[in-house]
């Protein structure tokens, strides 16, 4: 008999058997499949080493809880991330008490109604700091190109916001960071 058919007999012969095992052991039902697969894996991987028959169910739950065991250490490390993460968020985002202004609001307002391309420059240029070239990298157009839509795309949300100073509408404290100019 070949390994591959030996690993098709034990596979059938304890699939069922593993999953029961691994869907007692886990809180969602996907997390079983992803545990009996890896197991699986893992006997495909040493199938020259797997025990004889009558020993095999045996070292297959062996490793079924080896995989577990990670599976419980790898949860408990993305939720201790992801609370971390939570945390850094909410110091950086906390209650920003000028983010709900009215000026805030138009300007995001005025964004949305420009073209996506036209607004994925303005925003890269003013939020990300990118020079026009390094726009144009980024989204795989010509630099001219992309001056000549970043200009059209300020003079487009002025109208749409409205460019006089102090006026409502006009926002100073919008660009969170200094528009470059090419080459500085």
């Amino acid at each position: 008999m070949s390994s591959e058919e030996r690993f098709r007999r034990l596979y059938a012969a304890n699939f069922e058997a593993l999953l029961a095992y691994a869907l007692r052991r886990v809180e969602q039902p996907e997390d079983a499949s992803d545990v009996v697969a890896e197991t699986f894996l893992v006997a495909w991987r040493r199938s020259g080493d797997l025990p004889p028959d009558d020993e095999v169910r045996l070292w297959l739950y062996g490793v079924a809880r080896r995989v577990l065991a990670n599976h419980h250490r790898s949860g408990t490390r993305r939720d201790r991330l992801g609370e971390r993460l939570r945390q850094r968020l909410a110091a950086v985002t906390s209650a920003d008490p000028g983010h709900e202004v009215p000026q805030r609001l138009a300007v995001r307002d005025a964004l949305k109604r420009l073209g996506d391309t036209d607004r994925e420059i303005l925003m890269l240029t003013a939020w990300e700091g990118l020079e026009p070239r390094e726009v144009a990298e980024v989204i795989g157009e010509n630099a001219a190109v992309v001056r000549t839509r970043l200009s059209r795309a300020r003079r487009r949300l002025r109208e749409l916001v409205g460019d006089e100073r102090g006026s409502p509408g006009h926002v100073l404290d919008v660009l969170t960071v200094p528009v470059p100019k090419e080459g500085t």
